[in-house]
């Protein structure tokens, strides 16, 4: 059954995809700087394309994250949501104050935006990944609350499902530990430490949750699976995640200033991380090998089968390779991070959010699922963005292996700007990743355009 209400969900995707869009450019763009120092500088000098590229990462991946819960709740809970008005409100606002943001962040200097936004009045600015102006943050935690103020009364007056639960649980969580981006200790230790309960515990702990929930939902409608059977899957795989994910923040603690038992619990809580991920794998493939019907929209199957897949090898087998404090003590900072991070983010969560879209969006539009041609060409784009990316992770954990051996494992170390001066060929194969990472990235926008009616027909 249909709710009218779900169609607020709509919104949310159409923003997320192209906050998407907005965020692969910079990343292009930083790509570029990489190996051409100067390219668009002083427009848009490095500093301000990588904090526009991380901020956009966060925003649209929200905005697919809204925009999944306000599909599915009303479905799981058997009836509307309880104020579509109010959606549509805080989605406004959202995507006025982010975008306001992000154009102050290209506009003027960060410390003339510090300066405008009266930072010194809430200091809060200049951390990574929350760099935004304390009246953003505040917006933020407005949006959220209302938020979880919807979606709860939709889930507190309507029917209960462990998939609701499991998502609120999360929501909730995600609220809670942003509440941290105000606390800006002068102490630079304590200030890493907190830092890391937004930063950590939201990607390898609560957004674990989300994750896990909007996967089991569209399995559920897909596969056709007994809900018992998925649900005893969602109670394995969030168990695991928050015993390896909380006291796995350790692995940030290593060389910050903490005590040293973080690193003893920060390398056996994190080598433990991949344990929920390998679940996910065995979970989704479980399922659709179990099903009891063949669903119509196989892109939408590729998305959630390739989901579980990317996720293990980004969030868990990438994480592994240098979670360990003797060999973070080498590649902590370097190439071998962003390789991690650019495969588990794409992995876990961007894909996810794809893979809600691309169930929900064709029922929105009144059909079970595209015409052949257009899940085609989503299809191609599943493969293009997921081959692309797996050659940005392998190009930069090859810059990342170079880069440690040469400034820091060898008894004679090379300086920085040297060093990357030689793996320069690295970073230039990550362009030409890219490129087709965005080619791939239009065809999933194109796929979900309007078919004209001979194409239609003829498919």
């Amino acid at each position: 059954m249909q709710y009218q209400s779900q169609g607020v969900a709509k919104l949310y995707f159409m923003a997320a995809i192209g906050l998407f869009i907005a965020q692969i450019i910079f990343g292009l763009i930083l790509g570029l700087q990489y190996v051409m120092g100067d390219f668009l500088f002083p427009a848009i000098p490095f500093n301000v394309a990588r904090m526009v590229h991380t901020n956009l990462l966060i925003v649209w991946l929200l905005f697919g994250f809204m925009g999944a819960s306000y599909y599915l709740v009303p479905e799981e809970a058997g009836r509307e949501l309880y104020s579509p008005g109010l959606a549509k409100l805080m989605f406004w606002i959202f995507l006025i104050a982010g975008a306001l943001t992000i154009v102050g962040y290209l506009a003027v200097p960060y410390a003339t935006l510090a300066k405008i936004t009266r930072n010194s009045l809430l200091p809060t600015m200049g951390r990574e990944f929350l760099e935004q102006p304390w009246i953003t943050k505040v917006g933020i935690v407005v949006v959220a609350l209302a938020f979880l103020f919807n979606v709860g009364m939709t889930v507190l007056t309507g029917r209960k499902t462990v998939v609701t639960v499991v998502l609120l649980t999360g929501l909730v969580g995600l609220a809670v530990l942003f509440l941290f981006s105000f606390y800006n200790p002068d102490n630079l230790v304590l200030d890493k430490y907190y830092w890391w309960w937004v930063v950590h515990l939201w990607v390898e702990g609560v957004w674990e949750l989300i994750l896990a929930a909007i996967l089991a939902f569209v399995l559920i409608k897909t596969t056709g699976v007994d809900r018992e059977v998925i649900e005893k899957w969602l109670y394995v795989i969030i168990a695991m995640t928050l015993i390896t994910g909380i006291i796995g923040t350790g692995h940030h603690y290593y060389w910050i200033g903490t005590p040293t038992y973080w690193q003893w619990f920060g390398s056996i809580f994190s080598a433990l991380e991949p344990i929920p991920f390998f679940v996910m794998v065995l979970f989704a493939f479980n399922t659709i090998n179990q099903r009891k019907r063949e669903h119509p929209n196989k892109a939408t199957v590729l998305w959630a089968m390739g989901t579980a897949v990317m996720a293990f090898l980004g969030a868990g087998v990438w994480g592994f390779l240098h979670t360990l404090a003797p060999v973070n003590y080498y590649t902590h900072g370097t190439q071998i991070t962003a390789a991690h991070g650019h495969l588990a983010f794409f992995g876990a969560y961007a894909m996810v959010v794809m893979t809600i879209i691309s169930y929900a969006v064709p029922i929105m539009n009144g059909q079970e699922a595209k015409s052949n041609r257009l899940q085609v060409m989503e299809m191609w784009s599943f493969w293009l963005m997921t081959v692309s990316m797996v050659f940005i992770t392998l190009f930069l954990t090859g810059a990342g292996i170079l880069q440690v051996y040469l400034q820091r494992y060898t008894a004679d170390p090379l300086p920085f700007m040297l060093v990357q001066d030689k793996i320069a060929l690295f970073y230039w194969m990550r362009v030409g990743a890219g490129v087709i990472f965005i080619v791939g990235a239009l065809l999933f926008v194109l796929s979900f355009l309007p078919e004209r009616k001979g194409a239609a027909q003829a498919a």
